[in-house]
């Protein structure tokens, strides 16, 4: 190796913080590093004095103290005796309810709309253009209150159900019955409890500890049968039939617990001037859940439309040379493909569906929201501290929402050799 004067590098310099492009980038973050953190401790610092100037100080003890007030829908026992701490927990189980179903029905709803609207039936197409263009273009406050409206002034009350000859009908083959009040749906009930484990207040049942098991088992061992299913077809060539094996590892267990546990549908009925036995969901909980989904929905339908549109349509042409259907095409070989292109922007969407949940206020829906946010809020004058936990709940749940779908997002993006 030949060696060339002035090859190495020369000494470190001060100036070179500011000349030297290798150490100006570094130089620049510190310094706005800096000025970030002055600029955040001065706004502390003048909050906390402010604060004290008019008799305040930051404290959280007010989540220990009793709460005294009443929340109609409820995941965990709450009473109003209890702390405003376990009233925050109910509100936030109430957000996370409403989320996850509203993200769930949102996502299928979605998928449906974005197919059809890529139909060759015109009057199809047409149908789930106007959805699209109707829910996305209204704001979501709006379709909150007409959906309330429409559960509070058309749905039938209770007592209309009642006699022989009655003026409403329970719909879904008798299993559920909306009102003007609540929305009575089936409850699940077992001929064969298997006890619960207690935890203070609440309990897990074991069965719910055996479904969970049994899922668990059965999804590692549809991962194990698909690695050998792909280790036999580099082998030979072809793929074995493998669906019927996964469909047994994840039906065959969870129909053997049904039985042994005598699970069953406890349908509601009219007792008086309300209806029993089943659940009473809140009119509340079931017009956001609803207003969420169509909302969000629409969104996403534009998503899995451009997504589609995003692969090629020699895709689509090779498949059917091969002999696919439409549909096998769509499921195996379209829908895969467009996931990468579907993915990042339904990160967003789900982000939205979560942060827009805090509009349940408008129907009073107790949630993270109406608890912390809302009446606690109220009754304890902690303003700044009920407003930093709420923007500190939503901001973790908006990071686990973002890290587990990109998470999902690394597994199906194309992958470049």
């Amino acid at each position: 190796m030949v060696d060339y004067p002035g090859a190495a590098s020369p000494p470190f310099r001060l100036s070179m913080l500011i000349y030297d492009r290798r150490y100006r980038s570094l130089t620049i973050q510190a310094v706005v590093f800096i000025l970030v953190m002055l600029m955040a401790s001065w706004l502390i610092d003048n909050t906390l004095k402010n604060l004290a100037i008019i008799g305040k100080t930051l404290s959280f003890d007010f989540l220990f103290r009793r709460a005294g007030y009443d929340i109609p829908q409820q995941l965990i026992p709450y009473n109003s005796d209890d702390t405003h701490l376990r009233a925050t927990i109910v509100g936030l189980l109430n957000t996370l309810q409403v989320s996850i179903l509203g993200c769930i029905s949102a996502t299928i709803l979605g998928v449906i709309v974005g197919v059809l609207r890529l139909s060759s039936n015109w009057l199809i197409a047409r149908l789930m253009t106007v959805y699209v263009e109707v829910f996305r273009n209204i704001p979501l406050l709006l379709w909150i209150l007409v959906i309330l409206a429409i559960f509070t002034e058309i749905m039938p009350a209770p007592r209309d159900y009642r006699g022989e000859n009655p003026a409403a009908n329970m719909i879904m083959f008798d299993l559920i019955a909306p009102t003007n009040r609540y929305t009575a749906v089936p409850g699940i009930g077992m001929s064969n409890p298997p006890g619960i484990i207690a935890l203070g207040r609440e309990g897990i049942s074991w069965a719910f500890i055996a479904y969970a098991t049994v899922l668990v088992l059965a999804i590692i061992g549809h991962r194990m049968l698909r690695k050998w299913a792909r280790r036999v077809q580099d082998r030979t060539g072809r793929r074995p039939t493998t669906w019927w094996i996964t469909l047994a590892m994840y039906l065959l267990p969870v129909l053997l617990l049904t039985w042994h546990f005598g699970l069953h549908l406890i349908p509601p009925v009219l007792r008086g001037f309300n209806f029993a036995d089943g659940i009473n969901l809140d009119n509340a909980f079931v017009v956001l859940w609803i207003a969420l989904t169509l909302y969000t929905g629409a969104f996403i339908a534009e998503i899995v439309r451009g997504g589609i549109l995003a692969v090629s349509r020699g895709q689509t042409e090779a498949a059917f040379a091969l002999g696919l259907r439409p549909g096998r095409t769509m499921s195996l070989v379209i829908l895969p493909q467009a996931l990468r292109v579907i993915v990042p922007p339904l990160i967003s969407q789900y982000l939205n569906l979560t942060k827009n949940s805090s509009l349940a206020i408008a129907v009073g829906f107790m949630d993270l929201r109406g608890t912390l946010g809302g009446t606690t809020l109220n009754q304890t004058g902690r303003e700044m501290e009920c407003m930093l936990l709420m923007m500190g709940i939503y901001l973790i749940l908006s990071l686990i929402i973002s890290g587990g779908m990109n998470v999902f997002n690394s597994r199906v993006k194309l992958r470049e050799r």
